[in-house]
């Protein structure tokens, strides 16, 4: 404890020309602002923007992720809590409604091809599972997070994507931004890795067929 006491007074005291103390960024926290989400969609949609693209329209990512439902057990006057069935929270997605690669329309057609058609009734007319590599699920979502030099220093996969709704914001004269849609997604699997961790994309291996 002494030698780290004594290292952390070092690294606070310790300047370099112009350069402030090495405790200052060491220490630093990953920032809520710098990110952006990837979608690898399913075969049977075909969006005329690139991922890249809505990577770029993605504005907001709700918070979410796994937890488990306790079950609990009575014993005369005790209760005991074991763990149960596991569930995902839904993932929420606000896009920038950008004009040039129009993003609404194809988050919309994604909607239509993997959940419902509300043109034709059809519901998921593409869920027939992984034959004929066919899916209306997304093989996964990734949420990329950047260091200060924008550095990808770690990533969140969803894996096995669909949008279940759609919703645009709502239209008024008094607002001062960009138009913007929400899109809620449910997944199945969540992973957290680190940007130094090479293998974690062997975890979808199997569940969907390669392209």
């Amino acid at each position: 404890m002494a030698t780290s006491t004594k290292r952390l007074a070092v690294e606070r005291n310790q300047t370099t020309g112009n350069r402030l103390p090495l405790l200052s960024t060491s220490l630093d926290s990953i920032r809520t602002y710098q990110f952006e989400i990837q979608f690898w969609f399913p075969d049977g949609v075909s969006p005329s923007t690139k991922a890249q693209q809505l990577s770029v329209a993605a504005k907001k990512v709700s918070a979410t992720g796994p937890k488990v439902e306790p079950i609990e057990v009575h014993r005369l006057n005790d209760r005991f809590f074991y763990p149960g069935k596991s569930n995902m929270d839904e993932l929420v997605v606000t896009f920038d409604n950008l004009l040039t690669s129009q993003a609404g329309a194809n988050l919309f057609a994604w909607f239509r091809t993997c959940a419902y058609d509300p043109l034709t009734g059809y519901q998921s007319p593409i869920a027939n599972g992984t034959s004929d590599r066919k899916s209306f699920k997304a093989e996964k979502a990734r949420l990329i997070q950047y260091d200060g030099s924008m550095t990808p220093i770690a990533y969140v996969d969803f894996i096995g994507v669909w949008p279940f709704a759609v919703k645009m914001s709502e239209f008024n004269y008094s607002q001062n931004e960009f138009h913007t849609l929400e899109v809620s997604f449910r997944y199945d699997l969540i992973d957290m890795f680190p940007s130094t961790t090479s293998t974690s994309v062997d975890l979808v291996a199997g569940i969907f067929p390669s392209t």
